[in-house]
């Protein structure tokens, strides 16, 4: 039996369903929420960064330029994150590489 995860950002009233083997982006497009922008939708531009409160996941691939093994910690590209429960998350700024 396949479950739906269900998706809440911190501070909304209501969450989406994401279903199995579906990204966090694609189910908030699918829903029409807007909580964080969409960009190439495929882990290489690092706008869709969010941070996971609460639940468990898997993240598949993300562009090293934006997402270093560090910040897995503090944010990940909701284009590259695969829900195994209800999550709670936080839109995340994107972070700017100094000179």
């Amino acid at each position: 039996m396949t479950m739906l995860a269900i998706i809440l950002f911190e501070g909304e009233a209501t969450g989406f369903a994401c279903a199995p083997g579906e990204t966090v982006l694609a189910a908030m497009q699918r829903a029409g929420a807007r909580p964080v922008p969409v960009g190439c939708r495929g882990g290489g531009c690092g706008v869709c960064r969010v941070q996971v409160i609460d639940g468990d996941y898997r993240a598949g691939p993300m562009s090293r330029a934006h997402v270093s093994l560090a910040d897995r910690a503090r944010g990940l590209l909701a284009c590259r994150v695969y829900p195994l429960s209800n999550l709670t998350l936080r839109p995340a700024r994107r972070q700017t590489v100094q000179p």
